[in-house]
């Protein structure tokens, strides 16, 4: 199969049409990974959050594109 990869995305449809097995819906499109607009201490926990999801994803097992999503409330 090959190497396991983790996509973080704001557009799942992208990641989707390009192939992609494990996707995590990350903040939006200008910080996929963030959010500049939160208080620097929450979007550093945001952050994290989003980074320790894709290192969960990354051990998990799928058979077809799944999409993974952080916690909403974006709190640390």
């Amino acid at each position: 199969m090959g190497i396991p990869s983790v996509h973080i995305n704001a557009f799942t449809s992208i990641s989707q049409s390009a192939g992609a097995n494990r996707i995590v819906f990350g903040g939006d499109f200008t910080a996929p990974v963030g959010d500049p607009s939160l208080p620097l201490e929450r979007e550093k926990a945001y952050r994290r959050r989003i980074i320790e999801k894709a290192l969960e994803v990354l051990q998990t097992e799928v058979a077809a594109p799944t999409i993974f999503t952080v916690d909403q409330s974006k709190e640390g």
